[in-house]
């Protein structure tokens, strides 16, 4: 699979161990370098470090960033379903569309992190569990986009992030414009595949999902196989107490010579 659009840049803000006005700044300065995305991550603990270290809220957070930020894209890599009723979702999600000035995507997945379920109250259940409520809270929030008075100011883009074969992707192809994967090329490649057989099942031209996939650890040489593959926007992780950029200004040169 190969694909005309432009390499974009997304870089996910862990909101962990780190002060909100160096998030706030750091947010900004990934704007000033010219990123196309800035995401946070929708958990209630850090990912990594201490488990008990400083920590933010995903949705509170793009809400202040819409307002913080002019130009950059921002959004959850991804947003827990489980977490708050599909139809909220949706109004939260068009209320930072408008906030933003169009500029919110909304990423979305079923749920794993079972220490924010357990403290946070809700039901953990099973992974297939959390896929069909994942299934049914998009059909929901599409549903509720369309009643909402002011509707969105854009069709919302859905990101979704998983790569179950039987489930998950099928999900893509029926509700994504951006799926999300980790996979390394091998693994993108097959999966892939699947992808193709999901949309052609569904009805849908997998030429209008756009390919998402993981920098942290990944060398220019195994970038350039994902984009080989129809990979365009790619995504760097960096985490608190102090966000280093440095990784974040190589790739976007890397993006901008991809561009040329």
């Amino acid at each position: 699979m190969t694909s005309s659009r432009p390499v974009r840049i997304g870089v996910q803000i862990a909101p962990q161990h780190a002060t909100y006005s160096t998030i706030r700044e750091t947010v900004q300065a990934v704007e000033g370098l010219g990123a196309d995305v800035a995401f946070n991550w929708d958990h209630f603990f850090p990912l990594s470090g201490e488990p008990d270290g400083l920590h933010f809220e995903s949705w509170t957070i793009l809400a202040a960033w819409a307002e913080q930020t002019s130009t950059i894209e921002i959004g959850a890599l991804v947003n827990c379903n489980s977490y708050r009723n599909a139809d909220l979702q949706a109004d939260m999600a068009r209320t930072i569309d408008h906030i933003s000035g169009g500029r919110f995507i909304f990423g979305t997945g079923a749920g794993w992190f079972e220490r924010d379920y357990d403290e946070y109250g809700f039901e953990f259940g099973t992974p297939g569990e959390r896929l069909n409520a994942l299934d049914d809270s998009l059909n929901r929030i599409e549903a509720r986009w369309e009643k909402l008075n002011p509707a969105p100011t854009r069709k919302i883009p859905v990101l979704i992030g998983g790569g179950g074969e039987k489930k998950t992707l099928r999900i893509v192809a029926q509700h994504a414009d951006i799926w999300h994967s980790f996979a390394d090329p091998t693994v993108l490649e097959h999966k892939l595949g699947v992808l193709d057989d999901w949309c052609e099942k569904v009805g849908r031209d997998m030429s209008e999902i756009e390919i998402s996939t993981e920098l942290r650890g990944r060398t220019v040489a195994e970038a350039e196989e994902l984009y080989d593959l129809g990979a365009r926007l790619f995504t760097l992780g960096i985490s608190g107490p102090d966000y280093d950029l440095t990784h974040a200004v190589d790739w976007l040169a890397w993006r901008d010579s991809k561009n040329a």
